[in-house]
């Protein structure tokens, strides 16, 4: 036989339904940090929902450019971050980007021939690569396809 007493049933009841509330909130607040941080980032990253504003960005810098990308595909930023990734995110630091904003996501890759880089105009070795995600650059860069190339951030 069993008994149960109606103060102890709602003691159970308050307890669940407090111990809810507090993972509610818990994951309302994370999720609206990561927007913030992202939507924080919006506001002063770059426009490139479109191809003159991409190429314009690019401009922005003193490249000048082949207009049709060599090659554009979504790529997914790891949820966790290796020493590859690590050093990746160190250049876009550098710039002001940080792609750990954007762990998880799926953001569009451009690249583009750069066709003015100093030593190297008469060569096609040379790429700069827009990381895009919702119309605006989130980070990239700008490097040589060669053996032993380099790479670094959008600035000459």
């Amino acid at each position: 036989m069993f008994v149960f007493s109606i103060k102890s049933l709602g003691f159970r009841i308050s307890a669940v339904l407090g111990s809810l509330a507090v993972v509610l909130s818990i994951v309302l607040i994370f999720s609206l940090s990561e927007k913030y941080k992202q939507d924080k980032y919006m506001q002063v990253a770059s426009k490139a929902g479109d191809a003159d504003e991409r190429i314009a960005f690019i401009s922005s810098f003193g490249w000048e450019i082949e207009e049709d990308p060599i090659d554009v595909r979504e790529v997914y930023i790891p949820d966790e971050f290796d020493d590859t990734y690590n050093a990746y995110n160190e250049i876009q630091l550098s710039q002001d980007y940080d792609l750990s904003a954007y762990k998880g996501f799926q953001v569009t890759k451009w690249v583009y021939r750069i066709v003015n880089y100093p030593g190297y105009a008469d060569k096609d070795c040379i790429q700069i690569t827009l990381l895009v995600y919702n119309g605006y650059v989130i980070g990239g860069d700008v490097c040589s396809v060669e053996l032993n190339g380099f790479m670094h951030g959008f600035k000459k």
